[in-house]
This record gives C-alpha cells, structure tokens and sequence, in this order.
C-alpha cells in the first residue's frame, strides 16, 4: 500500500511530522482529517520500516528503556489516563530520542485505528513476540495494566541478570585490556631502545632476552601478522555461528565449558522458566508459549531441545518428560515442573524455579569472578614479570663480569 508523509498541526499549538497508508493522497488526507489533523503538507514517503535509520547511527533502545517505557505505561494507564494520552505522555518525556520517535509511531497508528500490539509488532527488534503477544492477550481480556505491569516486572528481572553479570566481568575486562596495553608498550617502545644500548656493549645477551627481542622485533616488523589471523578468526567464527549446524557446535561447546558453562545454562533456564510462567498466566496457551519461549532462548542447543519438547506436547506428552528427555534441562527443573503439572500449579512453580536459578546465577557469577581475577593478575603478572627480568639480566651479566 502507498505511504504518505505529511505534516500537519494537532490543536492551536503542537505541529507533527508521520507517514500514513492509504491507497491515494485523497484517502490520506481524509483520514488525517477525521484524526483531527489540519494538514499543512502531504506528499509520496517512503515505506515505514520501524524507526528512521539515521537516529539508529547515533542511539539505540536498550532493555533498560523498554523496561522504564512499560512501568511508567503501565502506571499511567492504572491512573486512568486513557491509552493515546499516555502514549504521548511518555514520548514527550523520552530522554532517547529514538525512543521517542518510536512512540510518535505508534501514536499515530494508535489513532490511526490499529491497537497497541498490532502497532508493536512493528517493531519485532525492540519488543519481542512475547511482549506483543501479551499486550495483545491483555487487550483481548481488558486488563493491559496488570499484563503491562507483568511484562514490566519481567523485563526489570532480565535487566538485573545482565547487569549483575556485565559489572562481575567489567574488573576482569579492564585488568585484561589494561595488562594487554602495557605489554605492547614495552615490547614496541621500551625494548627497541633497550636493544640499541645493549647492541653498544657487544655482550653476547642471555637467551630470556634474545627471546623477548625477537618477539619485539616480531611484533614492531610484523604486527599485521597477529591483527590479520585475528580478524580471520573472529570473521571465521561469526560466519560459522550463523549457520545452523555451526552455531548449534558453537552453543554446546559453551555449555560444556567448566563454570561458564554452567552460567550460561542457568541463565536460559531462568528465563524459560520466567518467560513461559509469564505467558501461561495471561491466557497465553501452551504451544504458543513454547514456540515464543523457544525464540527468547539465546543458546540454540538448549532452544532446540524446548522445540522438540513443544513438538512432543502437542502430541499430548507430558512437558516434564518431553524436557527431561533433553540432556540441557537439569533434572531438578524437569522434576519441579512435573510437581506443577500434577498439582495444576505449574505458573506458580516455574516462578520459583526462576527465582531458584537467578539466585544461582548471582552466586555462579562472583565464583567465577573471584576465580578470573587472580587468574587475570597471574598470568598478566607473568609476562610482565618476563618481560621486566629479561630487560635486568643483561645489566646483572655486566656488573659481574665489572666485579
């Protein structure tokens, strides 16, 4: 169908910019018109596509912005500010500014005729099938705010997960980059100097030293050598992560390394865990659940096994036993589940497996850190102590030979 851009003022004030569909410029305007829009321009636009790519250059939305959009929708709709009204609330307090536009979007669809989720869906990078198909479920039975406020709760729970994680790793990282700073100084800088004033001396040098020249003359001559199988490696590994057989080698490779592994594993159970109790208790049913839970997984060996696990219950098995026939579902999960399902309280136990493996991750988290900082000091510690001793020897081997 043809886009139309237009601009136009809505009231004595406020002046707006959108797109709108229509079949002819005559429809748009018409229907710009019943919006309550007075049009001050309208003319060919191009295919709305989300939000305008050029914002996306210099901002991105974050969970963390989804998350903050959902509660405060949420909290104005429970006020009893009508949906349009809170909508435009929100976008003109938006400190993103992509964020923003996204919401002058969806208003202008809102008014336009389509219903929230219908607008969402719109957007499949920034609110995933579980989001619309919950807004859509609370739509559908009249309690939005409640679905909203749920969804709101779910996204505020991931953005603790990872940031819980990103601020374990971030010491670790900083230590890594700045070891790794250090040591290419000294072998670019310091040692090349060095060398000439031990070349002057005619000493013949001892072997740590001529090793650790040789690997500076290496480095200062060759140092594309290094950048290039780098970079060969990291285009060789994304391209093997996206295809299918590769990526699944990938995932399980991951989950068998020790401790990262069991992290990783963790992780996408509290989220299945969390995202399927979530649907079920907004209506959503079960093989739907299943199938929108699968996509929200990020380790495709562990999603594979909830596809082949919804492909089971829809042949009328248990989830329980269609899970534990998986070798990434711990049998702690699959027995808690089988609880819920005979008990009909399944939404209420796999919120308490969620809980149950958040914890876990927190703990698993500073395990691992407090393993990966030490681990970090002694091996960065090691070069460059190398280094440093490698530099002294010939300055020991002269005041020797002087004495």
């Amino acid at each position: 169908m043809p886009v139309f851009s237009y601009k136009a003022k809505d009231g004595p004030k406020k002046a707006i910019s959108g797109i709108i569909e229509a079949e002819n410029q005559d429809i748009a305007l018409s229907r710009l018109d019943k919006m309550g829009y007075f049009v001050l321009s309208i003319g060919a636009g191009k295919e709305k596509k989300g939000f305008k790519s050029s914002f996306e250059i210099f901002q991105r939305i974050s969970l963390k912005h989804i998350s903050l959009f959902t509660r405060q929708l949420s909290d104005l709709l429970d006020a009893g500010v009508p949906l349009l009204e809170s909508i435009d609330i929100l976008s003109k307090q938006a400190d993103n500014t992509l964020l923003s536009t996204v919401m002058d979007e969806i208003y202008t669809d809102i008014k336009d005729g389509k219903s929230l989720s219908e607008s969402l869906a719109r957007y499949p990078k920034l609110f995933s099938p579980l989001y619309v198909n919950m807004v859509a479920s609370g739509e559908t039975g009249g309690i939005l705010e409640s679905v909203l406020a749920r969804l709101a709760d779910f996204y505020e729970k991931e953005e603790e997960i990872k940031s819980k994680i990103k601020a374990a790793l971030t010491y670790p990282v900083l230590m890594f980059f700045a070891g790794t700073g250090t040591i290419i100084v000294l072998l670019t800088f310091v040692i090349p100097k060095l060398v000439v004033m031990f070349e002057d001396m005619g000493q013949r040098l001892p072997l740590p030293t001529r090793i650790l020249v040789s690997s500076s003359d290496f480095i200062v001559e060759f140092w594309w050598v290094p950048v290039a199988i780098m970079f060969l490696i990291i285009i060789l590994f994304k391209r093997l992560k996206n295809t299918k057989e590769g990526g699944l080698i990938i995932d399980r490779w991951k989950l068998a390394i020790p401790l990262v592994g069991k992290l990783i594993q963790k992780v996408e159970v509290s989220r299945f865990s969390r995202t399927l109790a979530t649907l079920l208790e907004n209506g959503v049913p079960i093989l739907e659940s299943l199938n929108i839970v699968k996509n929200t997984i990020t380790n495709r060996a562990i999603s594979g096994e909830i596809e082949r696990a919804a492909k089971d219950v829809s042949e009328g098995n248990k989830l329980a036993a269609s899970l534990g026939r998986g070798l990434w579902i711990p049998v702690f999960v699959t027995n808690m589940i089988a609880v819920g399902e005979e008990s009909g309280s399944l939404e209420q136990t796999l919120l308490k497996i969620s809980d149950t493996y958040a914890r876990q991750v927190d703990r698993t988290t500073k395990t691992l850190t407090s393993l990966l900082e030490p681990a970090m000091i002694l091996i960065m510690g090691s070069i460059v102590g190398f280094i440093v001793i490698s530099m002294l020897l010939p300055i020991f081997q002269i005041n020797i030979l002087i004495h």
